[in-house]
Protein backbone atom coordinates (compact mmCIF):
# COMPACT_ATOMS: atom_id res chain seq x y z
CA UNK A 1 0.00 0.00 0.00
CA UNK A 2 1.07 3.54 -1.18
CA UNK A 3 2.12 5.38 2.31
CA UNK A 4 3.81 8.21 0.53
CA UNK A 5 1.98 11.58 -1.12
CA UNK A 6 -0.65 11.25 -3.47
CA UNK A 7 0.93 12.19 -7.46
CA UNK A 8 -1.11 12.92 -10.36
CA UNK A 9 0.55 13.40 -13.72
CA UNK A 10 -1.14 14.46 -17.09
CA UNK A 11 0.26 12.73 -19.59
CA UNK A 12 0.64 14.18 -23.54
CA UNK A 13 -2.48 14.34 -25.52
CA UNK A 14 -1.75 12.70 -28.73
CA UNK A 15 -0.76 8.99 -28.88
CA UNK A 16 2.67 9.33 -29.79
CA UNK A 17 3.99 12.12 -27.86
CA UNK A 18 2.18 10.46 -24.40
CA UNK A 19 4.22 6.68 -25.79
CA UNK A 20 7.92 9.50 -26.10
CA UNK A 21 6.61 10.19 -22.27
CA UNK A 22 6.83 6.91 -20.94
CA UNK A 23 10.60 7.17 -19.91
CA UNK A 24 10.20 10.45 -18.55
CA UNK A 25 6.71 9.23 -16.39
CA UNK A 26 8.68 5.90 -15.27
CA UNK A 27 11.43 8.08 -13.78
CA UNK A 28 8.90 9.50 -11.55
CA UNK A 29 7.48 6.55 -10.52
CA UNK A 30 11.11 5.50 -9.67
CA UNK A 31 11.70 9.09 -7.66
CA UNK A 32 8.13 8.83 -6.05
CA UNK A 33 8.37 4.89 -5.04
CA UNK A 34 5.98 4.97 -1.95
CA UNK A 35 3.58 7.36 -3.47
CA UNK A 36 0.10 6.80 -5.02
CA UNK A 37 0.40 7.36 -8.58
CA UNK A 38 -2.34 8.65 -10.63
CA UNK A 39 -2.04 9.13 -14.53
CA UNK A 40 -4.98 11.48 -15.11
CA UNK A 41 -5.44 11.38 -19.30
CA UNK A 42 -7.35 11.73 -22.37
CA UNK A 43 -9.85 8.95 -23.45
CA UNK A 44 -7.68 8.75 -26.52
CA UNK A 45 -4.49 7.63 -24.77
CA UNK A 46 -5.31 7.23 -21.30
CA UNK A 47 -5.34 3.29 -22.30
CA UNK A 48 -1.98 3.58 -22.66
CA UNK A 49 -1.39 3.20 -19.47
CA UNK A 50 -3.51 0.48 -18.42
CA UNK A 51 -0.81 -1.82 -20.46
CA UNK A 52 2.44 -2.90 -18.84
CA UNK A 53 4.80 -0.13 -18.80
CA UNK A 54 7.41 0.93 -16.05
CA UNK A 55 5.13 3.75 -14.94
CA UNK A 56 2.84 0.74 -13.21
CA UNK A 57 0.38 3.52 -12.15
CA UNK A 58 -1.73 3.24 -8.96
CA UNK A 59 -4.95 4.01 -10.73
CA UNK A 60 -5.51 5.73 -14.30
CA UNK A 61 -8.63 7.84 -15.14
CA UNK A 62 -10.15 9.31 -17.97
CA UNK A 63 -10.57 12.74 -18.13
CA UNK A 64 -13.88 15.03 -18.82
CA UNK A 65 -13.49 17.03 -22.36
CA UNK A 66 -15.30 19.79 -19.97
CA UNK A 67 -13.63 22.14 -17.68
CA UNK A 68 -15.98 21.82 -14.92
CA UNK A 69 -16.33 17.85 -14.86
CA UNK A 70 -12.26 17.91 -15.31
CA UNK A 71 -11.67 19.98 -12.27
CA UNK A 72 -14.44 18.20 -10.53
CA UNK A 73 -12.55 14.65 -11.35
CA UNK A 74 -9.22 15.90 -10.71
CA UNK A 75 -10.54 17.88 -7.10
CA UNK A 76 -11.83 14.01 -6.06
CA UNK A 77 -8.33 12.72 -5.78
CA UNK A 78 -6.85 15.07 -3.26
CA UNK A 79 -3.44 15.07 -5.19
CA UNK A 80 -0.57 16.73 -2.79
CA UNK A 81 1.44 16.93 -6.52
CA UNK A 82 0.48 17.49 -9.68
CA UNK A 83 3.09 17.18 -12.83
CA UNK A 84 2.44 18.82 -16.10
CA UNK A 85 3.91 17.36 -19.25
CA UNK A 86 1.41 18.90 -21.66
CA UNK A 87 2.80 22.87 -22.23
CA UNK A 88 -1.20 24.41 -22.21
CA UNK A 89 -2.19 27.04 -19.78
CA UNK A 90 -5.83 24.87 -19.59
CA UNK A 91 -4.06 21.88 -18.07
CA UNK A 92 -2.53 23.87 -15.49
CA UNK A 93 -5.43 25.85 -14.86
CA UNK A 94 -7.35 22.99 -13.95
CA UNK A 95 -4.83 21.57 -11.67
CA UNK A 96 -5.23 24.94 -9.77
CA UNK A 97 -8.91 25.08 -10.11
CA UNK A 98 -8.98 21.68 -8.75
CA UNK A 99 -6.93 22.34 -5.61
CA UNK A 100 -3.65 20.19 -6.32
CA UNK A 101 -1.35 21.84 -4.14
CA UNK A 102 2.40 21.27 -5.96
CA UNK A 103 1.76 21.89 -9.69
CA UNK A 104 4.60 21.33 -11.71
CA UNK A 105 5.87 21.68 -15.38
CA UNK A 106 7.42 23.72 -17.54
CA UNK A 107 7.04 27.66 -17.67
CA UNK A 108 5.79 29.47 -20.70
CA UNK A 109 2.43 30.21 -22.45
CA UNK A 110 1.52 32.37 -20.08
CA UNK A 111 0.77 29.88 -17.24
CA UNK A 112 3.65 30.42 -15.18
CA UNK A 113 1.45 31.97 -12.85
CA UNK A 114 -0.46 28.95 -12.46
CA UNK A 115 2.80 26.83 -11.38
CA UNK A 116 4.27 25.95 -8.02
CA UNK A 117 7.34 24.96 -9.88
CA UNK A 118 8.82 26.08 -13.19
CA UNK A 119 11.27 23.93 -15.60
CA UNK A 120 12.85 26.07 -18.31
CA UNK A 121 12.38 24.77 -21.94
CA UNK A 122 15.22 22.96 -23.43
CA UNK A 123 16.43 25.01 -26.43
CA UNK A 124 17.39 23.65 -30.02
CA UNK A 125 15.81 20.34 -31.59
CA UNK A 126 15.64 17.81 -29.12
CA UNK A 127 14.28 14.35 -29.66
CA UNK A 128 10.59 14.87 -28.21
CA UNK A 129 11.11 11.77 -25.34
CA UNK A 130 14.31 13.82 -24.50
CA UNK A 131 12.10 16.74 -23.95
CA UNK A 132 9.76 15.15 -21.64
CA UNK A 133 12.80 13.34 -19.76
CA UNK A 134 14.40 17.29 -19.23
CA UNK A 135 11.34 18.71 -17.72
CA UNK A 136 11.78 15.70 -15.39
CA UNK A 137 15.52 16.33 -14.82
CA UNK A 138 14.29 19.52 -14.03
CA UNK A 139 12.76 18.74 -11.35
CA UNK A 140 15.55 17.04 -9.55
CA UNK A 141 14.66 13.28 -10.64
CA UNK A 142 17.04 11.14 -11.81
CA UNK A 143 16.11 10.56 -15.48
CA UNK A 144 18.97 8.62 -16.96
CA UNK A 145 20.88 6.89 -18.84
CA UNK A 146 18.33 7.24 -21.70
CA UNK A 147 16.32 4.74 -22.10
CA UNK A 148 13.71 3.73 -24.67
CA UNK A 149 10.07 4.17 -24.50
CA UNK A 150 8.72 0.19 -23.67
CA UNK A 151 5.48 -1.26 -23.08
CA UNK A 152 4.22 -4.91 -22.81
CA UNK A 153 0.36 -5.61 -24.23
CA UNK A 154 -1.95 -7.09 -21.32
CA UNK A 155 -3.49 -10.46 -21.39
CA UNK A 156 -7.09 -9.17 -22.01
CA UNK A 157 -5.80 -6.42 -24.98
CA UNK A 158 -4.35 -9.45 -26.91
CA UNK A 159 -7.12 -12.00 -26.16
CA UNK A 160 -9.62 -9.31 -28.02
CA UNK A 161 -6.91 -8.73 -30.51
CA UNK A 162 -6.84 -12.34 -31.40
CA UNK A 163 -10.29 -12.79 -31.25
CA UNK A 164 -10.49 -9.77 -34.15
CA UNK A 165 -8.31 -10.55 -35.99
CA UNK A 166 -9.46 -14.75 -36.06
CA UNK A 167 -12.91 -13.32 -36.93
CA UNK A 168 -11.13 -11.34 -39.33
CA UNK A 169 -10.06 -14.19 -40.96
CA UNK A 170 -6.03 -13.91 -39.63
CA UNK A 171 -4.81 -17.27 -38.38
CA UNK A 172 -1.98 -16.10 -37.23
CA UNK A 173 -0.17 -18.96 -39.21
CA UNK A 174 1.94 -16.75 -41.71
CA UNK A 175 3.66 -13.32 -40.60
CA UNK A 176 1.66 -10.48 -39.94
CA UNK A 177 2.56 -7.35 -41.01
CA UNK A 178 0.86 -4.11 -40.32
CA UNK A 179 0.47 -1.16 -42.07
CA UNK A 180 -0.46 1.87 -40.85
CA UNK A 181 -1.48 4.35 -43.73
CA UNK A 182 -2.77 7.89 -41.76
CA UNK A 183 -1.73 10.55 -40.08
CA UNK A 184 -3.31 12.99 -37.81
CA UNK A 185 -1.05 15.86 -38.77
CA UNK A 186 -2.36 15.89 -42.62
CA UNK A 187 -1.99 14.95 -45.89
CA UNK A 188 1.32 15.97 -46.58
CA UNK A 189 2.68 13.52 -43.53
CA UNK A 190 1.27 10.60 -45.80
CA UNK A 191 3.09 7.97 -48.05
CA UNK A 192 0.71 7.17 -51.04
CA UNK A 193 -1.59 4.35 -50.35
CA UNK A 194 -1.26 3.08 -54.15
CA UNK A 195 2.87 2.77 -52.97
CA UNK A 196 1.93 1.00 -49.68
CA UNK A 197 -1.13 -1.42 -51.40
CA UNK A 198 2.15 -2.41 -54.11
CA UNK A 199 4.42 -3.02 -51.12
CA UNK A 200 1.80 -5.02 -49.13
CA UNK A 201 1.13 -7.33 -52.76
CA UNK A 202 4.49 -7.75 -53.37
CA UNK A 203 5.02 -9.01 -49.56
CA UNK A 204 1.92 -11.32 -50.19
CA UNK A 205 3.24 -13.04 -53.30
CA UNK A 206 6.85 -13.37 -52.55
CA UNK A 207 6.60 -13.95 -48.29
CA UNK A 208 3.23 -15.55 -47.95
CA UNK A 209 2.48 -13.03 -45.24
CA UNK A 210 -1.00 -11.31 -44.39
CA UNK A 211 -1.39 -7.62 -44.11
CA UNK A 212 -3.14 -5.87 -41.60
CA UNK A 213 -4.14 -2.01 -42.29
CA UNK A 214 -4.30 -0.36 -39.05
CA UNK A 215 -5.15 3.67 -37.98
CA UNK A 216 -8.37 5.71 -36.26
CA UNK A 217 -11.42 6.17 -37.96
CA UNK A 218 -10.14 9.46 -39.70
CA UNK A 219 -7.62 6.91 -41.81
CA UNK A 220 -10.43 5.13 -43.72
CA UNK A 221 -9.76 7.24 -47.05
CA UNK A 222 -6.37 5.74 -47.20
CA UNK A 223 -7.56 2.07 -46.27
CA UNK A 224 -9.93 2.18 -48.59
CA UNK A 225 -7.61 3.55 -51.49
CA UNK A 226 -5.30 0.79 -50.90
CA UNK A 227 -8.02 -2.01 -51.14
CA UNK A 228 -9.22 -0.27 -54.19
CA UNK A 229 -5.53 -0.38 -55.89
CA UNK A 230 -5.49 -4.15 -54.61
CA UNK A 231 -8.61 -4.90 -56.55
CA UNK A 232 -7.36 -3.18 -59.73
CA UNK A 233 -4.13 -4.17 -59.97
CA UNK A 234 -3.24 -7.80 -57.55
CA UNK A 235 -6.49 -9.09 -57.10
CA UNK A 236 -4.72 -12.26 -56.03
CA UNK A 237 -3.66 -10.42 -53.13
CA UNK A 238 -6.40 -8.67 -51.97
CA UNK A 239 -7.63 -11.65 -49.71
CA UNK A 240 -4.79 -11.44 -48.22
CA UNK A 241 -4.68 -7.55 -46.97
CA UNK A 242 -7.57 -7.31 -44.30
CA UNK A 243 -8.76 -3.76 -43.39
CA UNK A 244 -9.27 -3.10 -39.39
CA UNK A 245 -8.85 0.73 -39.61
CA UNK A 246 -11.88 2.35 -37.60
CA UNK A 247 -12.48 -1.49 -35.86
CA UNK A 248 -10.03 -1.09 -32.78
CA UNK A 249 -10.08 0.55 -29.65
CA UNK A 250 -6.89 1.58 -28.65
CA UNK A 251 -6.10 -1.41 -26.06
CA UNK A 252 -7.27 -3.46 -29.32
CA UNK A 253 -4.77 -1.68 -31.47
CA UNK A 254 -1.91 -2.57 -28.95
CA UNK A 255 -2.79 -6.24 -29.02
CA UNK A 256 -2.94 -5.94 -32.54
CA UNK A 257 0.64 -4.82 -33.00
CA UNK A 258 1.88 -6.81 -30.28
CA UNK A 259 1.54 -9.99 -32.77
CA UNK A 260 3.12 -8.19 -35.73
CA UNK A 261 6.61 -8.80 -37.27
CA UNK A 262 6.84 -5.64 -38.56
CA UNK A 263 5.01 -2.58 -39.24
CA UNK A 264 5.29 -0.31 -41.80
CA UNK A 265 4.20 3.02 -40.77
CA UNK A 266 4.25 7.20 -41.41
CA UNK A 267 5.13 9.29 -38.46
CA UNK A 268 2.48 8.65 -36.53
CA UNK A 269 1.09 7.53 -33.11
CA UNK A 270 1.16 4.07 -34.60
CA UNK A 271 4.59 4.26 -35.19
CA UNK A 272 5.55 5.32 -31.88
CA UNK A 273 3.15 2.50 -30.52
CA UNK A 274 4.99 -0.22 -33.00
CA UNK A 275 8.11 0.60 -31.25
CA UNK A 276 7.58 0.80 -28.03
CA UNK A 277 5.87 -2.84 -28.62
CA UNK A 278 9.05 -3.92 -29.42
CA UNK A 279 8.17 -4.57 -32.98
CA UNK A 280 10.39 -3.65 -36.09
CA UNK A 281 9.24 -0.53 -37.72
CA UNK A 282 9.66 0.87 -40.65
CA UNK A 283 8.69 4.23 -40.85
CA UNK A 284 8.18 6.46 -44.14
CA UNK A 285 9.14 10.44 -42.99
CA UNK A 286 8.18 13.40 -45.45
CA UNK A 287 7.05 17.12 -44.15
CA UNK A 288 8.11 16.33 -40.40
CA UNK A 289 11.73 16.47 -38.52
CA UNK A 290 12.63 12.78 -38.07
CA UNK A 291 15.57 13.66 -35.66
CA UNK A 292 12.96 14.99 -33.75
CA UNK A 293 10.14 11.89 -33.65
CA UNK A 294 12.03 9.43 -35.13
CA UNK A 295 11.08 5.58 -33.87
CA UNK A 296 13.30 5.27 -31.14
CA UNK A 297 15.56 1.85 -31.21
CA UNK A 298 16.73 -0.31 -34.49
CA UNK A 299 14.21 0.46 -36.72
CA UNK A 300 14.61 1.91 -40.84
CA UNK A 301 13.84 5.20 -40.88
CA UNK A 302 13.16 6.30 -44.91
CA UNK A 303 13.62 10.08 -45.89
CA UNK A 304 14.36 11.68 -49.09
CA UNK A 305 17.08 14.67 -49.52
CA UNK A 306 15.30 17.60 -50.69
CA UNK A 307 16.03 20.93 -49.94
CA UNK A 308 12.39 22.03 -48.45
CA UNK A 309 12.18 19.14 -45.52
CA UNK A 310 11.44 19.68 -43.42
CA UNK A 311 8.99 22.61 -43.56
CA UNK A 312 5.86 20.58 -41.11
CA UNK A 313 3.48 21.69 -43.14
CA UNK A 314 0.25 20.04 -43.26
CA UNK A 315 -0.48 20.11 -47.17
CA UNK A 316 2.32 20.65 -49.75
CA UNK A 317 2.42 23.98 -51.99
CA UNK A 318 4.71 22.25 -54.37
CA UNK A 319 5.01 18.74 -55.43
CA UNK A 320 5.12 16.91 -52.33
CA UNK A 321 8.78 15.82 -53.51
CA UNK A 322 10.01 14.28 -49.93
CA UNK A 323 7.35 11.37 -50.16
CA UNK A 324 7.30 11.16 -53.94
CA UNK A 325 11.08 10.11 -54.19
CA UNK A 326 10.51 7.41 -51.73
CA UNK A 327 10.00 4.31 -53.56
CA UNK A 328 8.13 1.42 -53.38
CA UNK A 329 11.35 -0.40 -53.69
CA UNK A 330 13.15 0.67 -50.62
CA UNK A 331 9.94 0.29 -48.29
CA UNK A 332 10.02 -3.65 -49.87
CA UNK A 333 13.54 -4.00 -49.05
CA UNK A 334 13.58 -2.73 -45.68
CA UNK A 335 10.52 -4.98 -44.61
CA UNK A 336 12.14 -7.41 -46.25
CA UNK A 337 15.27 -6.84 -44.16
CA UNK A 338 13.06 -6.89 -41.06
CA UNK A 339 11.50 -10.29 -41.76
CA UNK A 340 15.00 -11.75 -42.46
CA UNK A 341 15.50 -11.32 -39.14
CA UNK A 342 14.70 -13.51 -36.04
CA UNK A 343 11.88 -11.23 -34.56
CA UNK A 344 11.28 -12.44 -30.82
CA UNK A 345 7.47 -12.59 -30.01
Amino acid sequence: MATGPRIVVRPPNWLGDAVMALPALAAVRRHFSDAHLTVVALPAVAAIFREQTDVAPDAVIDLPSSNGAAIQTIAGGRFDVGILLPNSWRSAWQFRRAGVAERWGYGGSGRGVLLTRRVRRPRGGIHQADYYRHLVSGLDMRCDPPIEPRMASSPPSVDEADALLLSAGVSGEAPIVAFAPGAAYGQAKQWYPERAAEVAARLVRDRGVTCVLIGAGHDRDAGRAIESWLRANAPGAAGRVVNLIGRTSLRVLVGVVSRTAAVVTNDSGSMHLAAALGRPVVAVFGPTDDRVTHPIGDHHVLTSSVFCRPCMLRDCPIDHRCMKRITVDQVHAAVLDVLSRKVVR
